[in-house]
């Protein structure tokens, strides 16, 4: 008789299958699970404006910020792959499970728009589309962030303008979808001086005004200012990378705010925040019914209050799990004269995290138990009679 080792293929077969089974479980069917929990929040007939003829119209949007896509000098080539898979994963099962009509990317799309090369631009821009693709018959919009073209002071032409051709949105941008008015804003044209990006800015914001109050029925406005990207009137809803003014996070009560270490900290004028003049501004002319912004990382619903209305504005926490342990988007569901908000959470990467701890305990518990019983895990020996 001889005795000769055997590749133990039925043991090690069992540990490929748990390994596979537990990452297709975190990777792929846990984001299935948790975001299919969300669901697209139903109008509520008492909050309507009734001052606004509703034409039948709902469109269902996703709304997110900041993902702010690594480049080549800041974060591991691991960290990067990491973050684009979640933020691929948690966008394109959103698209599967919900269908939006409208996504909504509040700004910050890169983390080194600012400085990269224009070939490292290109090589962002394509990541973009294949991280965030969306079905052809969707509408897309985007607001330009501090992270894409740089803050006020360091702006040049040459970094608004590639931005603008590729996606298509200038300084101050107004177009209606299914009669839902959206004005899209570039944060850092709100700096209040006379500035290659301020000024035309400024006059795009009044004459949109003009535009807006034209389609209300205001006819004095209508003789110089009628819009072909407005069917009908509807408030518009700003878009925009900054939020509008406000002290701090202090006001904030959600579930994905800012921790207590950071939400009491004062907000910049021009840094974490608009202005308060470009505020009122804002508010003046524009009359916007909803506000949405990013930036700080963190969600947040505040009210403003103007010309005896209440503007609401939800400030939208970064998309990516490298900002936020526990990042979150929010469901849109708007017509002409009311919308509903939904804040859906996304997997946390702590969950993850302790699934892939739990699960390398148990099979380091079975390998154990295996060898403890004089079992041998890789191979195993069998035994052969010789005449």
């Amino acid at each position: 008789m001889v005795a000769r080792s055997k590749l133990n293929v039925l043991f090690l077969g069992k540990i490929v299958i748990a390994i596979a089974s537990v990452i297709f479980y975190c990777e792929f069917l846990h984001y299935y699970i948790v975001i299919s929990q969300c669901q697209w929040p139903a109008l509520n007939p008492e909050t309507a404006n009734h001052n606004v003829t509703d034409h039948g119209t709902r469109l269902h949007g996703m709304i997110l910020a900041d993902t702010h896509l690594l480049g080549s000098i800041n974060g591991h080539w691991f960290d990067k792959l990491r973050r684009e898979w979640q933020m691929h994963r948690a966008f394109q099962t959103t698209v599967a499970l919900h269908r939006p009509k409208v996504f909504i990317f509040l700004g910050d799309l890169f983390d080194e728009g600012k400085w990269c090369t224009p070939g490292e631009f290109e090589d962002y821009v394509a990541r973009f589309h294949d991280l965030f693709y969306v079905p052809e018959d969707s509408h897309v919009l985007i607001a330009v962030g501090n992270h894409d073209i740089g803050f006020h002071y360091s702006i040049s032409p040459y970094l608004v303008s590639r931005f603008q051709w590729a996606f298509g949105v200038g300084a101050v941008k107004l177009l209606q979808i299914e009669g839902v008015t959206f004005v899209i804003i570039n944060s850092m044209a709100m700096e209040g001086d006379d500035c290659f990006l301020c000024k035309p800015a400024l006059g795009k914001i009044k004459s949109i005004s003009k535009q807006l109050s034209c389609a209300a029925g205001n006819n004095d406005a209508c003789e110089h200012w009628q819009s072909p990207e407005l069917k009908q009137y509807s408030q518009p809803i700003i878009l925009q990378h900054y939020p509008l003014f406000r002290d701090s996070d202090a006001v904030c009560n959600e579930s994905d705010e800012a921790p207590e270490d950071v939400k009491y900290i004062n907000f910049r004028e021009r840094w974490e925040c608009i202005s308060k003049d470009s505020t009122e501004l804002l508010l003046d002319e524009l009359s916007p019914r909803l506000v949405f912004s990013g930036h700080t990382h963190h969600g947040c619903h505040i009210k403003h209050f103007n010309k005896g209305s209440t503007i609401h504005e939800y400030t939208i926490s970064s998309f990516s799990w490298r900002n936020k342990n526990n990042p979150t988007f929010s469901m849109l569901t708007v017509s002409s004269n009311n919308y509903s908000i939904y804040k859906c959470h996304m997997p946390q990467e702590a969950t993850v995290i302790v699934i892939y701890t739990v699960a390398t305990f148990v099979l380091i518990a079975c390998m154990v138990k295996k060898k403890l019983q004089s079992q041998s895990i890789i191979y195993t020996k069998v035994s052969r009679y010789i005449d």
